[in-house]
């Protein structure tokens, strides 16, 4: 079946794109993953609505995204709370519903987090590039057309003839994950804190740093009491690969968390946020301030286990409803 016109785009916000779990294999050519940045609540989101769990969703940062719905489609909101509204009234996240004809879906303000997913049954439809849909807005693919969405666009979506039975299905309530304005963002140290004082990492997982306005899909920068290097130790390094979740720290000593559009780096990674809490770090907005807990690496595979369980549970959950 093709793709059926499903939204048109009143109002774009502040910046929705189009994201899936990212392509992978091409750093070599200097193309990142992109994807979503809480790869968690994307997935829920995709199960809620009886999609795979890496079709393409609407990725949306702060306020402002308004639709109007084209035709009948299931659909589910996951994510920081962006206060999304149906008609004018709250609707509830972590929850599928049914959208008809004329319906407006809007994002009307920050409550906590920073980006909501909003999955359709079916998927949003756009072209494969190097075997993903995600948006790379600096290299200016992917996506719709490389870009964040404007007003106007039209978006497609897949066959949702079979999503019906997934109206009123909820994520468990006491699965969903708060996203603080203060968290605790639990890493494992390294891959170069020899490169650091031990006063430097004490400062690190002692310390509140401040999100500052220069943050972006590329990395969160922070701000606070920089970190200590060896007097011995370069500022930098050979250009090297990077991981969604390294604490970078440049020269003036504050700490730069990566996350899904960069490649390589040359500034030394002082310890590394386990995979589990990157949802947290997506979710950080200007003004929040994060707290930094070294933990050892058993722990954080405990941590990962514990969150893969429970999305195998849920997923066992609604094959067997």
């Amino acid at each position: 079946m093709a793709p059926l016109e499903t939204f048109e785009v009143l109002v774009p916000g502040i910046l929705t794109t189009l994201q899936d779990l990212g392509r992978y294999g091409y750093s070599q050519f200097g193309v990142p993953p992109s994807g979503a940045t809480d790869s968690f609540s994307f997935r829920v989101a995709n199960l809620l609505v009886g999609n795979r769990g890496e079709e393409a969703c609407l990725e949306t940062t702060l306020m402002g995204l308004k639709l109007k719905a084209l035709r009948e489609i299931v659909m589910a909101v996951t994510g920081g709370d962006l206060f999304p509204t149906l008609n004018g009234e709250s609707s509830e996240m972590w929850r599928a519903h049914l959208l008809v004809e004329g319906d407006i879906l809007t994002f009307k303000k920050v409550r906590s987090g920073c980006r909501a997913y909003l999955a359709t049954s079916g998927g949003i439809a756009v072209p494969e590039i190097m075997g993903s849909r995600s948006t790379y807005l600096s290299g200016k693919f992917g996506g719709l057309e490389g870009r964040a969405l404007r007003r106007g666009d039209l978006l497609s979506t897949g066959d949702a003839s079979s999503a019906l039975d997934r109206l009123g299905l909820r994520f468990p309530a006491d699965w969903i994950p708060l996203f603080d304005k203060e968290p605790w963002l639990r890493v494992i140290p390294g891959p170069q804190d020899d490169y650091f004082t031990d006063k430097g990492f004490e400062t690190l997982c002692s310390s509140s740093y401040r999100v500052t306005p220069q943050s972006d899909r590329m990395g969160i920068r922070l701000d606070g009491p920089p970190i200590e290097r060896r007097s011995d130790a370069e500022e930098s390094i050979i250009s090297e690969g990077l991981i969604s979740g390294a604490i970078q720290v440049p020269g003036d000593g504050k700490p730069i968390i990566l996350l899904t559009e960069l490649v390589t780096g040359g500034y030394t990674k002082i310890a590394t946020v386990i995979s589990t809490d990157l949802p947290k770090v997506a979710q950080l907005k200007p003004g929040d301030r994060v707290h930094f807990k070294s933990i050892p690496i058993d722990e954080a595979h405990r941590a990962f286990n514990d969150q893969e369980e429970r999305l195998e549970e849920f997923r066992e959950f609604l094959r067997n409803r």
